[in-house]
């Protein structure tokens, strides 16, 4: 060993904690610095973009700085961060930031950037940071937290601007433990059948579109065979600082749920039992994607009180299977003191429908938009007739290759993200869905799955998904039908053909031989049996 390499690691033990043997506890600090000892300092690599300056409160920071012909590069350094000891658990990320003209870089995750990275040979690859940090502004915190994968190895620790020329300085760097690794009780023995707030062997169907056609409905019900439809109220797909307005957000959901009756009638007409999915809450998504129902009590309020109104109009309502109350959460960091975060709000939520309507299925979402490794520390909540739900869009390289830029075409099976993606990552990527299904006797639905039309390979991805939801015994729908063409199984391989071709495609095959062995609801519809 060098001397150099020497002193960084007695440097490194000077500034990362450790309890030992013990388990983590919520709350450890993991690690921390405030570059105020020479030891701080000279943990970090040298680089000319960057330098040590008095700033933050006469204390040392890193100030990092690209030029505007270098905005297309990378400025950051990078210290080696021990996650062993906390594999499995949720850290909390804090720093503290300014930046002065930092250029709006080409994606929402470039620009300022202070992030985790890590290795997973089961997960692949890991990058996570606050999202839509550019621009000019005084010292501000930058907070995210992130799951720390049960084999994660190479963590490193980045500080810099990606993608952005400007100026950004960094102090008060803070890594605690958020939250242990979740209990996991053994599948209980001879277990009651898990609700799910149906009596049919199988609810097999798709998203909606984003207007109400009656004709759209009765191709679904009748000539495709669906069963089921995940209802969408949505706008401005998720676009920052939209639904602020209250007065406004309102008069716009009267509409939509005016246009929800009539989708409701004509469901009921063609034996499509409905899943009403609140994709837009009041207060939207921040820049970094948070949703301002997880962060302020005035949008939180907004929301329960919302869902107390749908409560009142449907209660009863037979075409309807149930509500899902928020579409693909996300808190980056943990909620202002008195709020409920993600989970707790879903729970609060659930409860005031309950004070209404008993009997009414309704749908929770686990972290990180709702994706499989969001069920990795997800709990059950203390509500009734509960149905758990996941979204499937793993790996995102393949899945949404060309959606928000210009892309290499990427095939399934292969390679993708330097691992190898076939039906068995397939069914490892699912594993903590399935872990939290048989621990606690719950029934998963798969909300939405997909691939892009023009992913190579597309219609496998998809065979394999629905090969192992069906062996799992969930309910799934497709995203999306006669939404964006992007998504359609009408529409051809092609990106540059936005007309729906004559041949069916595969990936439309594949589906209507599923929705084929569906079980129509009743044409009544009656409410489901208590649980």
């Amino acid at each position: 060993m060098r001397l150099t390499e020497y002193a960084i690691v007695i440097i490194m033990a000077s500034v990362f904690h450790s309890n030992g043997n013990a388990a983590p506890r919520v709350g450890d600090v993991v690690f921390e610095t405030g570059f105020n000892t020479p030891a701080e300092r000279q943990a970090w690599p040298r680089a000319g973009f960057a330098s040590w300056v008095k700033g933050h409160g006469g204390t040392t920071s890193l100030c990092i700085t690209a030029a505007r012909d270098q905005a297309g590069d990378t400025h950051m350094l990078r210290l080696p961060l021990d996650l062993d000891q906390y594999r499995g658990c949720r850290l909390l990320f804090e720093c503290e930031a300014r930046a002065e003209d930092v250029s709006k870089p080409p994606a929402p995750y470039l620009g300022v950037k202070f992030m985790l990275h890590y290795r997973s040979k089961e997960d692949g690859p890991f990058w996570d940071n606050e999202n839509g940090v550019f621009g000019t502004f005084d010292w501000r915190r930058l907070r995210f937290s992130a799951r720390i994968a049960k084999d994660a190895a190479a963590g490193e620790l980045s500080l810099g601007l990606q993608g952005s020329s400007g100026t950004a300085w960094f102090d008060g760097i803070l890594v605690t433990v958020l939250k242990s690794p979740p209990a996991r009780p053994a599948p209980p023995a001879n277990a009651p059948p898990a609700f799910r707030g149906h009596n049919l062997p199988r609810l097999r169907g798709v998203m909606s579109p984003n207007v109400f056609r009656d004709d759209d409905l009765r191709v679904l019900g009748t000539e495709w065979k669906a069963n089921v439809i995940r209802w969408q109220i949505t706008r401005n797909w998720g676009r920052a600082g939209t639904d602020r307005d209250l007065d406004e957000y309102d008069r716009w959901l009267a509409g939509r749920l005016d246009e929800m009756d009539k989708a409701l009638a004509a469901c009921r007409r063609y034996g499509i039992k409905v899943v009403v999915d609140m994709h837009s809450p009041p207060g939207g998504r921040y820049k970094n994607n948070d949703l301002a129902i997880f962060n302020e009590p005035l949008y939180q309020d907004h929301w329960v009180a919302l869902w107390e109104r749908i409560a009142r109009r449907y209660r009863g309502n037979a075409a309807i299977w149930g509500y899902d109350l928020v579409n693909e959460p996300l808190q980056n960091a943990p909620p202002p003191p008195g709020l409920a975060g993600y989970l707790d709000a879903q729970a609060r939520a659930a409860k005031a429908i309950r004070a209404i309507d008993p009997d009414m299925p309704i749908f929770i979402e686990a972290a990180s938009w709702d994706s499989p490794a969001g069920y990795e520390d997800l709990e059950p909540i203390a509500v009734s007739n509960v149905i758990y739900q996941v979204h499937m869009y793993a790996p995102g390289e393949f899945t949404h290759q060309g959606v928000f830029s210009k892309w290499t075409p990427t095939a399934y099976p292969g390679k993708i993200g330097g691992m190898m993606w076939d039906k068995r990552q397939i069914r490892r990527t699912l594993q903590p869905v399935r872990e939290f299904q048989l621990a606690f006797n719950a029934h998963i639905y798969v909300g939405e799955f997909s691939a892009i039309r023009w992913a190579p390979g597309a219609a496998d991805y998809l065979r394999d998904c629905i090969e192992l939801f069906e062996e799992y015994g969930w309910d799934w729908t497709y995203h999306a039908y006669r939404e964006w063409d992007g998504w359609s199984v009408e529409h051809g391989s092609d990106p540059q053909n936005h007309q729906p071709v004559n041949t069916p495609t595969d990936r439309k095959a594949l589906l209507l031989n599923w929705f084929g062995k569906n079980v129509p609801p009743e044409r009544g519809m009656q409410a489901p049996a208590k649980q």
